[in-house]
């Protein structure tokens, strides 16, 4: 029997219960579901729309619902076309007449954004933590790192010797970013539909404040037609998981490169890699690469659910049941790509010797000769041109930069000693700069947003 059977003659075609369906992604919405209704039972309890009686009795089923989903044993039905309904029913079941008064004063409309808020505020306070934990991997790999420098690039060309924890600080940084937005998104969100109704509220003395109180809102809805159809919550909460997948993507992208033999800065822990099913000599950076190659299928989800939005009347349309299945995949996605790469991180083994040899070029340098220039008077540009035209003929005539750099009457010999290997990443000074005195500062100011983040997180939660 359908929650709408007193309106429509027989019953609803087959295809079109099969083609409207959501019970098989929305069910992991039940606690959440059970959340909402333990609230929606005491706030009618308050309004004198259930004796007291009434409320313990459907609180009581609302209970065994909960025991029978947690062991497994509750039982779908045919006709429960989503956890809404099947939850109902069973309530129905356990407690007769007064289940059926559980849907008084409320809407699926109101009750699934309800639902989905609650699901999007604890997934989204997860993924914050998760990269929190993400970043205590890369702080502590940067401490470990030392002195280990390695070329920066541009253009994945190299342009000047860094310091491997200011490498993973980089890293570090961006996924701060990608914690401020989740928590700022999961504070839009943080407000309470259930009393909006199916879009206009209702005549019955409902409690929303007091409703919104007990699920952890940090108030109710002021526009029950906004409330219902509303779900830039859900396009948000797609977006900073999108722009996340794709800071992860750049990581994987850099690991990848690292861990071939042509460049050999880094080599895979052998449980965070995977084999060839052909070639025995292979050891391969799945996880890497599946964490640059999701990236597109979170971007996906969000375009995805943009364009089901950007057509829809106020209020709520059946086109919204669409925005479950991307959100509980970008989520699921992205708890797993965090652990993951945790993992890859915290294991993988950086060849020190590889990246300094190839940081310790004296190409790499040219920026220091120009500023040594400046510092004696040169302006920039006339500067870059002589650094510029030493590279250019060393390249073409075969002659060691530090010989062209010797001989050159605005150089010399002082100038020669700032193309010893190492010496170039020592004079990065200036703050936030990849050199040792201003990475020591960065590292601290580094430790104490995460110890403010994880602060956040739990104050959020």
């Amino acid at each position: 029997m359908t929650l709408w059977h007193g309106r429509l003659s027989g019953g609803t075609a087959d295809v079109v219960m099969h083609y409207s369906v959501s019970l098989h992604f929305d069910r992991q919405l039940a606690h959440d579901d059970l959340a909402g209704s333990r609230a929606h039972v005491r706030g009618l309890g308050r309004g004198g729309l259930l004796s007291t009686d009434e409320v313990a009795q459907l609180l009581a089923a609302l209970d065994l619902v909960e025991a029978e989903l947690d062991s497994d044993t509750f039982r779908f039905e045919p006709d429960d076309e989503d956890i809404h309904t099947s939850v109902e029913r069973r309530v129905t079941e356990l407690a007769g007449d007064v289940g059926a008064k559980l849907h008084t004063g409320r809407s699926r409309n109101d009750q699934i954004a309800t639902d989905l808020r609650l699901y999007a505020k604890r997934e989204l306070l997860t993924a914050a933590s998760e990269i929190v934990g993400l970043q205590e991997v890369l702080v502590t790999r940067a401490k470990e790192a030392g002195d280990t420098y390695l070329p920066g690039y541009t253009h994945l060309q190299r342009a000047q010797p860094v310091l491997l924890s200011h490498h993973l600080l980089a890293h570090g940084w961006a996924l701060s970013r990608d914690v401020d937005r989740l928590l700022a998104t999961v504070g839009r969100m943080d407000v309470s539909p259930l009393g909006a109704g199916a879009l206009a509220g209702s005549s019955l003395p409902l409690d929303p404040d007091g409703v919104a109180e007990e699920l952890g809102f940090a108030g109710r809805f002021e526009n029950s037609m906004d409330a219902v159809s509303d779900r830039d919550f859900v396009a948000e909460a797609l977006f900073d998981l999108a722009l996340l997948g794709v800071h992860l993507s750049r990581i994987g992208e850099e690991l990848v490169v690292w861990s071939t033999e042509e460049f050999g800065f880094a080599v895979l822990d052998d449980a965070f890699a995977t084999g060839s099913s052909m070639l025995p000599q292979k050891k391969n950076p799945d996880v890497a690469e599946l964490a640059r190659g999701k990236a597109g299928r979170l971007i996906g989800n969000l375009t995805g659910l943009l364009v089901t939005l950007k057509g829809l009347p106020l209020s709520y349309n059946r086109d919204l049941q669409e925005d479950k299945e991307p959100l509980f995949d970008s989520v699921g996605q992205t708890h797993l790509a965090l652990a993951a790469l945790s993992g890859l991180l915290a294991t993988i083994t950086f060849d020190a010797g590889r990246m300094q040899e190839a940081a310790n070029g004296p190409a790499v340098a040219a920026v220091d000769l120009a500023e040594w220039l400046v510092e004696q008077g040169m302006p920039f540009r006339q500067a870059h041109g002589v650094v510029g035209g030493l590279v250019r003929d060393s390249i073409e005539r075969h002659v060691p930069l530090a010989e062209l750099v010797e001989a050159h009457p605005a150089l010399g010999s002082e100038a020669v000693s700032l193309l010893e290997p190492g010496v170039a990443v020592t004079r990065r000074t200036t703050p936030g700069s990849a050199g040792p005195l201003a990475v020591k500062i960065q590292m601290e100011r580094f430790v104490h947003r995460l110890e403010s983040d994880r602060n956040r997180i739990g104050f959020s939660s």
